[in-house]
């Protein structure tokens, strides 16, 4: 590989912080997810991301600007179309998106749906965008009553099947996805078809953990395809493997929640395990940004900022560290969905420089450039490395 640093990069799935230029083309003008949750409780206490520097990157109510941060501080814009999470990943791994994935405000098409119902041999409910927890309260019941699975959609470009487990399990319901899969191809290809299983009795219907999604396969390598062709070691905490079909991926670790993921992020830490661990923190989006919790979501932060400490104590000397997020998903807007913003950018090492102000990047793929120069990797990806802001 040529030298010992290891990565370590958390995406805070939709920690978002103020509307991109181009939110207009998405109605997503006013949208901050970080600091319109501030401004609506009346401040945010995250004393550790503090002093990493995050009151150094925009205003935020009740977090101080420092001047002497930890870490080293910015925030990215995407120029991939869209604000989805597979295109905010694949960005950040290098890859542009120019053409947006399809999208389907008026539910899919006759043809799509006919096609989806031969192959699974039944007929479906719904098809139309809805809240995922919404649709399954109206339409859980006669779920039950008919064993058609329930197809939903959303602003993002998603094809979504909820399916009680006690109805259609599990294998079944992933059987079903992958059907959808092979289907939603060429012009409908969607980003993501989502397994959406849940359980309960009518009126308390709850999603269960047991999420798949089974995304597109990236169009071209990302720096994920390099370091794994270099030979290197690339663990993927969450949703990241299904993100990336497992394209450059050696080995994967599923997590029940935002808790579970840190604690295998701190394991793999200290097991000193791997030359990249890429993990995403899927709650602030899933539980909190799409059904316009800002509590729920300001408390999520809370516990990932108890946890930076022992993050940061448990990193060895060659470790770097880097904070960011894939999109936005403001809780205090009228809208469901993730929301077109630049993303936080924190960037912390015990062997790099700190209190660097990387500026507004250009890029999401900046971080992957930025990883290919510090792991000494040759990678044909999209970006503007910042390695040499932060090196001593």
């Amino acid at each position: 590989m040529g030298k010992k640093e290891r990565i370590i990069l958390i995406v805070l799935d939709s920690v978002g912080v103020g509307a991109l230029p181009d939110a207009y083309k998405y109605n997503d003008e006013g949208s901050n997810t970080l600091g319109n949750i501030a401004k609506v409780l009346g401040g945010l206490n995250l004393p550790n991301l503090e002093k990493m520097g995050l009151g150094n990157i925009i205003p935020i109510q009740g977090i101080k600007p420092q001047i002497s941060p930890i870490a080293n501080y910015g925030k990215m814009a995407e120029v991939s179309a869209g604000k989805g999470s597979t295109s905010g990943h694949w960005e950040i791994m290098g890859l542009h998106i120019l053409e947006p994935f399809p999208t389907y405000p008026d539910g899919f098409p006759v043809e799509i749906m006919n096609k989806f119902h031969k192959s699974i041999g039944r007929e479906t409910l719904g098809n139309y965008p809805a809240s995922g927890t919404e649709i399954i309260k109206i339409l859980g019941d006669e779920h039950i009553k008919t064993n058609k699975p329930i197809v939903y959609t959303s602003a993002d470009s998603v094809f979504q099947i909820a399916a009680h487990e006690e109805v259609i399990p599990i294998k079944e319901l992933y059987e079903i996805c992958r059907k959808a899969r092979e289907i939603l191809t060429g012009e409908h290809a969607v980003s993501r078809v989502i397994a959406r299983p849940f359980s309960g009795k009518k009126g308390k219907f709850i999603r269960t953990k047991r999420r798949k999604d089974f995304s597109l396969e990236p169009i071209k390598n990302t720096l994920l395809d390099y370091l794994k062709e270099k030979g290197g070691e690339v663990l993927a905490v969450g949703k990241i493997s299904d993100i990336f079909v497992g394209r450059g991926i050696t080995k994967k670790f599923t997590t029940k929640n935002n808790l579970d993921g840190i604690r295998k992020i701190i394991k793999l830490i200290n097991n000193n395990m791997g030359d990249m661990i890429f993990a995403n923190l899927i709650d602030f989006d899933m539980l909190y940004g799409h059904r316009n919790n800002p509590e729920g979501y300001a408390n999520a932060l809370i516990k990932f900022d108890e946890n930076i400490p022992e993050i940061l104590d448990s990193m060895k000397n060659s470790d770097i560290l880097f904070i960011t997020a894939d999109h936005g998903c403001d809780p205090t807007t009228p809208s469901t969905d993730h929301s077109r913003e630049y993303v936080l950018l924190l960037v912390y090492g015990k062997n790099i420089k700190s209190g660097v102000n990387l500026g507004i990047r250009k890029s999401f793929a900046d971080v992957g450039k930025t990883i290919s120069e510090i792991l000494n990797i040759k990678a044909d990806i999209k970006g503007k490395s910042f390695a040499k802001l932060i090196s001593k």
